[in-house]
This record gives C-alpha cells, structure tokens and sequence, in this order.
C-alpha cells in the first residue's frame, strides 16, 4: 500500500513539474527590447494605463523604455512604467504608449535651432492668403487717372473685377472686350479701378486690359 501511494505521489510531482515547465516561457518576443520615444514635434508621449485608456503620466522625446511587445496591428506597446496608482500607490506597473512613437534607434536630440528650422518650414509650406492679399492691397500706388480697355483672353469672353487684388475675393461686376475703366491705383500685378457708369470700384488684373 505504501509503494502504491509513493507511486502515485512521484507521478503527480511529474505532473506537476511537466505542467511548470510548459506554462513558462522566456523566450523574448520578436518585438520585445529597449526603443527610444521619437515625437516628430519634440513633444512628450502619454502612457496610458490600458490601450486607449486614462492617462498616467508622459515619457519626454528621446526617453529610453523597455518594450514587452509592439503590436502594429492595434498601434500600441506594452511597456513598465511608474506612477502613483490611487488606492494603491507608487509602484511599476504595466502601461501602454502608441506603438508608433516608439524607433530602435536613439533619435537626435532636438535643439532651438531645429525647432526653429521646422516652425519655418511649416510658415512656408502654408502661407497665410489673407496677408499675401493685404500686402499686395498695401503696395497700390495713386496714380493720375486714366483709362484702360477691357482685352478679355478670348474674344467672347469676360474680365472680372474683384473687390481686392486677388483672384481668390469675390468678384463684383464682369465686363465683355472693349469696356471702359478708369485706373486709379496701381500694384505689379492689379488695377484698382472705376466703373464710371456705376461708381463700383474694385481690381482687375493688369494682363487683361490694354491702354
């Protein structure tokens, strides 16, 4: 009886040992490893204590984390991170951050001048339309009036007249070849001129009147 109970014991221990050596694996995952927080704008990263969840605290740009796995399929990564947990307390727990401000490779550290570089890239990139219509507004001269002909691009067209110095405004009276304008200011590239007839003044452009 007591062989029997021994034998039964010894098996279970295997069991159980067999059962232990499954269940653990540490083998890293494929994406598992340290990467480096890269905010194309140099700003600080959110983690979050679910994916999409509340936000515990921010890792600034170039910060060095441990990575458990990054899932591009559902843009986040699993990373450790500590914070003060309410009714729990300070301690390291499992956070999630956008997987796609994560890179391998430490970025470059950001500087004024850089920041200065993009912010006047961006400026260029997409002006303001409104202040390219004021300065051309600003640059009229008044000259001494005189008159100028309507010469539309093709002969049975229209030539419209704008209430500012861009084709973009609205326009406020259209006129056929021929028609008759009186100048009164110039800027390189608009007339502000006067309809005599119906005392509207607006802009048309130099390239389609004749004097």
């Amino acid at each position: 009886m007591k062989k029997m109970l021994s034998l039964i014991l010894a098996l279970l221990l295997a069991a159980v040992g067999m059962t232990t050596a499954m269940a653990v694996d540490d083998t890293p995952m494929a994406d598992e490893g340290y990467y480096y927080v890269y905010t194309e704008n140099g700003k600080t990263l959110n983690v979050r204590n679910s994916p999409g969840g509340q936000v515990v605290g921010q890792l600034k740009y170039g910060t060095r984390v441990y990575c458990y796995y990054k899932d591009g399929g559902n843009g986040w990564a699993l990373i450790d991170f500590t914070y003060d947990m309410p009714g729990v307390g300070v301690g390291t727990y499992a956070c999630y951050v956008s997987s796609r401000f994560l890179v391998k490779n430490k970025p470059a550290a950001r500087t004024k001048k850089t920041e200065t570089a993009q912010a006047s890239a961006t400026v260029t990139a997409a002006p303001d339309p409104l202040e390219a219509i004021n300065a051309e507004f600003n640059s009229a001269k008044r000259v001494t009036p005189y008159k100028v002909t309507v010469r539309p691009s093709r002969a049975s067209g229209w030539v419209p007249m704008h209430w500012a110095p861009s084709a973009t405004t609205t326009i406020m009276a259209t006129y056929g070849a021929n028609a008759q304008l009186l100048v009164l200011k110039e800027t390189d590239n608009w007339l502000q001129v006067e309809d005599q007839d119906t005392g509207d003044v607006g802009f048309i452009s130099k390239t389609l009147v004749a004097e």
